[in-house]
């Protein structure tokens, strides 16, 4: 185990200027810390979307376009629309990494895990670069995730959980999610410096919060992130963090505090890996520093590395990375969406264009209707699909003969016994047989 000292050792990853992505190289001496703990690149590094073709048009094939009637025409550029949306939620896999997410899916199938969601190819990868690659070690830490999923009942908060307090704890604790950064990722912003903790538990608890955090994840890794993939045009998966802690201290962190703070590490760190991609914490002061060298001995290298504590003199730094659109004044851009009551209530972003928001839903019912087809007796293409298919009715064979051998051994055991009982009246009546 790393001391904290090991831990807190910088790391830098170099970055790059192709399209605002970092490259994917990194030097051996980047690698690690500690000699443990593997530094990934960022998670979207390998997913771009490949390039297009150039197709030149045809005589025949405009002749053929004009002649089609005009309600076939457009539900054919719903559907080229369609996969060129899927493409871009989904990304270019890097081949490393799928054939170790495809070995991931069947240790979890052999395993008896029948995965229905989230089983997709970014949430096994993410849990797979969490424990580098280790898939034994990978396997637990998902199932303990599944059955968090399951006790917290994460399924049911869209549906059923309602934050009514949500203007009050803005008020409180000011937070939330505004634009983008230059590569396209969502940004988030908290002025924990401003937090009235006493304030804030008088409109709502703590769980409830924790609650309202959860919703917040699921609603990132469902429409934030999807909906920045269509804006961007590639593969959006991580959040960039603002953390402005000016006046923060030891005294900040009461009982209270350091309860929900813990609490909410351990979800993010447990429950969603490898989200976040950059995290600057501002305005941080002697007070502050002292607090920070507690809090990191919590955290492993590979967070470390994706922390940079800066002072006052931020903006700079910020706007290397968030264009001035997307910051707020109070952060050195030019944003003040005062339409919104201040920009850490308007949720601006690409999640709340209509447009975007309503390609997400064809998506979504194309995908449906797949899995309906699929339901339905046809039989899908994708190799693994079929593998999966097949080890599922060999397993449910298995389970069958398992049945049938144990209700075997049962009448075999019970004509056993019967053999016995005839045998002793056999001896009985041979017996009377000889007294008569």
């Amino acid at each position: 185990m790393n001391t904290p000292r090991e831990r807190s050792r910088e790391i830098i990853i170099s970055r790059g200027n192709r399209d605002g992505e970092e490259p994917s190289s990194l030097n051996k001496s980047q690698l690690t810390t500690g000699g443990t703990k593997a530094i990934h690149p960022p998670i979207e590094n390998h997913w771009h979307l490949p390039p297009q073709e150039n197709h030149k048009p045809s005589n025949s094939g405009f002749m053929s376009m004009i002649s089609k009637p005009l309600k076939f025409r457009d539900s054919l550029k719903k559907i080229r629309r369609t996969k060129s949306l899927q493409m871009v939620l989904e990304g270019v896999h890097d081949p490393k990494d799928e054939k170790l997410v495809e070995a991931f899916r069947q240790l979890l199938f052999v395993d008896g895990q029948f995965l229905e969601k989230p089983n997709d190819y970014h949430t096994l990868l993410r849990f797979l670069r969490m424990r580098d690659f280790d898939l034994s070690k990978a396997k637990d830490e998902f199932l303990n995730y599944l059955n968090w999923r399951e006790s917290f009942g994460v399924d049911k908060i869209s549906k059923e959980f309602k934050f009514e307090e949500y203007a009050k704890v803005k008020m409180y604790y000011p937070h939330g999610y505004h634009g983008v950064d230059r590569c396209g990722r969502p940004v988030y912003i908290e002025r924990i410096g401003m937090v009235n903790l006493n304030a804030l538990l008088q409109v709502t608890t703590i769980e409830r919060f924790i609650t309202y955090h959860v919703s917040e994840q699921e609603k990132s890794l469902n429409l934030r992130y999807p909906a920045c993939s269509i804006a961007a045009k590639r593969h959006i998966a991580s959040t960039t963090s603002i953390l402005d802690v000016n006046g923060v201290g030891m005294s900040n962190f009461s009982k209270p505090a350091r309860f929900l703070l813990t609490e909410i590490m351990k979800i993010d760190g447990n429950y969603y890996p490898e989200t976040l991609n950059k995290l600057f914490i501002i305005n941080a002061g002697s007070g502050f520093r002292m607090v920070w060298k507690v809090i990191k001995t919590f955290l492993d290298a590979r967070t470390i590395s994706k922390i940079q504590v800066l002072g006052h003199d931020y903006g700079s730094k910020l706007r290397e990375v968030i264009d001035p659109s997307s910051l707020p004044t109070f952060l050195g851009g030019n944003c003040t969406c005062s339409d919104y009551g201040g920009c850490l209530f308007s949720d601006k972003g690409p999640w709340n264009n209509l447009e975007i928001v309503e390609m997400l839903q064809s998506v979504s019912s194309a995908e449906d209707v797949s899995d309906n087809g699929e339901n339905s007796g046809e039989v899908s293409e994708d190799p693994f699909e079929q593998r999966y298919e097949e080890l599922k009715k060999i397993l449910a064979l298995e389970a069958t003969l398992g049945n049938a051998k144990t209700k075997i051994e049962a009448l075999e055991t019970a004509l056993e016994d019967t053999k016995m009982v005839l045998k002793g009246l056999s001896q009985l009546i041979e017996e009377l047989r000889l007294n008569s």
